[in-house]
């Protein structure tokens, strides 16, 4: 048996498939899940027990304890999450990881093509799209058995290699060289399930020992860390910390698992001995999991200061979400009371909407990556939450019995405002998507066009606030301020819409992307100045309709 006779296609077109099909199920529970998954993270992570419970469920969603990581840094990066709640989730990734090895050792590789079969018509046929996501979750389980089937029978020969036999008795012998080849070979492919799966698969075809296999899965637990770092280089205080919180874990339990290797390795014989060879690695790696995460409980907050110590530097204001204090009953007794709970409520709404926009000014500037991208859908999702609520609210009060005119003049106003500071979110999420076209593709915008962008952004901000302090004083006089501010804002479209022109006639432009999109862009920050302008309208209209009966 030689190097070049082993079925090196089957090795790694099976892992391919195997890879695709974590990522591809992954993407389909994502899908299902929805919204949803934005929610119950805002919701659910209060302290650390819930918060690990949401770190589990997400992690069995994304199919991998890396990438609930990196929405973890992204989150505490945006201020949306603090770093204390960010350790819950974390440890809870941890856990929710170890359903991908479980999985892989149900054995159902006969069942995989009828899987696979049932996914694709769910997909090439379903009327609906849930059923569309449902057919990916479905042909993604298959692929990942298809995968393992398909490169299981080609791993087994490995162990006829010399060479290999000697690195598998190394690594039994030498546990610590078992320990850096997981860490080394997760690192790389970024993935503890695929690196774990492979060695199910050598450890049931008696290539290597079940201590050398532990090591090895060890050491996948510190290598997945290696998505988390990268997340965070360039980032935020917050971003490193969250990471180094995340290495700094898995560095500890795998040093404790390397402690106690031979007594552990023992345990796993003696008590799971009669299952098969890739059930024992899963429950080995679900045990260590779960009983490290438990032993982590306790000690968080020493984690988190020992974390803060290791990354120095300032992290994020928490940005406060929480309006769940509107209550409907308070109108029952005092509407305008209710009515000003509401009017707070959108003032909070408004501090997200303009850091929203604020970001997409970053991302531009910045030539936003992904996770940028990632945090922008975030905000979008916040504004959303806004608006959900605050109407929801508002709609409960315009029926109550003892509301007065005022009241239903002010109840129509923070409507017709949140409809507008919701719609400003929209459009700051379309900035985004705009930019993110162009600099996915490789291309910028003329430094021209960037200093024209940045003016209307300045004169947006200008716009913005003002439209806030007329929304609370009702002021005439600034509302005339802001017309002329809308005025300015339309002369600076106007230019710099002439001056692209000009610059495509004299083909100064290098990018078709941007050259396309970036009309679509003035005209997206007119529009912004425009909801600027109707959200003030609104609020002096509401107010004159107050005092021409009392003028009457």
């Amino acid at each position: 048996m030689t190097l070049g006779s082993i079925s090196w296609n089957m090795i790694l077109g099976g892992f391919g498939l195997f890879m695709f099909g974590i990522t591809f199920m992954g993407d389909g529970l994502k899908a299902v899940a929805g919204d949803k998954l934005r929610e119950y993270i805002d919701k659910y992570t209060s302290n650390t027990f819930s918060g690990m419970i949401i770190g589990i469920l997400l992690t069995i969603l994304m199919q991998s304890s890396s990438a609930t990581t990196a929405i973890v840094i992204g989150l505490v990066r945006a201020g949306l999450m603090s770093l204390d709640q960010a350790a819950g989730v974390v440890l809870g990734a941890n856990i929710g990881t170890t359903i991908t090895s479980f999985l892989i050792s149900i054995s159902l590789d006969k069942y995989a093509m009828y899987i696979i079969f049932v996914g694709a018509l769910c997909i090439c046929f379903g009327n609906k799209q849930k059923t569309k996501y449902i057919g990916n979750v479905i042909l993604g389980f298959g692929l990942i058995f298809f995968g393992m089937d398909a490169m299981g029978s080609a791993l087994a020969e490995l162990k006829q290699l010399p060479q290999f036999t000697s690195f598998a008795l190394s690594m039994a012998t030498n546990p610590l060289l078992g320990f850096l080849a997981g860490i080394l070979i997760t690192a790389a492919l970024q993935s503890s399930a695929a690196t774990i799966g492979v060695i199910q698969k050598l450890y049931d075809a008696g290539a290597v020992s079940l201590g050398a296999s532990i090591p090895f899965m060890l050491g996948a637990n510190i290598g997945t860390t290696m998505t988390g770092i990268l997340a965070s280089i360039g980032g935020s205080t917050a971003g490193k910390r969250t990471a180094a919180m995340h290495t700094i874990m898995n560095v500890i339990g795998g040093v404790i698992g390397l402690i106690f290797l031979v007594p552990y390795t023992a345990f796993i014989q003696n008590v799971f001995g009669n299952l098969n060879p890739m059930m024992q690695i899963a429950m080995a790696n679900i045990i260590f999991k779960t009983v490290t995460t438990i032993v982590f409980i306790p000690f968080v907050k020493q984690l988190v200061t020992l974390v803060r110590k290791v990354v120095p530097g300032k992290e994020p204001e928490l940005m406060e979400v929480n309006i769940d204090e509107l209550d409907t009953n308070v109108a029952t007794v005092l509407p305008s009371f209710a009515l000003k709970q509401a009017q707070q409520a959108i003032l909070k709404m408004s501090d997200v909407v303009k850091e929203a926009v604020n970001q997409t000014q970053v991302f531009m500037k910045e030539k936003g990556s992904e996770e940028d991208m990632e945090m922008l859908k975030r905000n979008e999702a916040m504004v959303n939450k806004f608006d959900k609520k605050i109407t929801e609210y508002l709609i409960q009060l315009s029926v109550q019995p003892n509301m007065t005119e005022h009241d239903i003049l002010d109840n129509r106003l923070y409507l017709d405002a949140t409809k507008n500071f919701e719609r400003l979110g929209d459009l700051a999420m379309n900035l985004g998507e705009f930019y993110n076209m162009v600099y996915t593709d490789g291309h910028q915008f003329s430094e021209y066009a960037e200093n024209d962008m940045n003016a209307m952004y300045k004169q947006f901000v200008e716009m913005f606030d003002l439209t806030v302090e007329i929304l609370v004083t009702k002021n005439q006089i600034n509302y005339g301020r802001l017309l002329g501010m809308e005025d300015e804002m339309d002369q600076l479209e106007y230019d710099a819409r002439e001056a692209h022109f000009k610059r495509m006639s004299n083909h100064t432009c290098t990018s078709p992307i941007a050259e396309s999109v970036y009309c679509d862009i003035l005209g997206t920050l007119e529009r912004m100045g425009d909801h600027c302008c109707n959200i003030a309208r609104a609020a002096v209209t509401s107010e004159t309709k107050k005092i021409e009966p009392d003028a009457g």
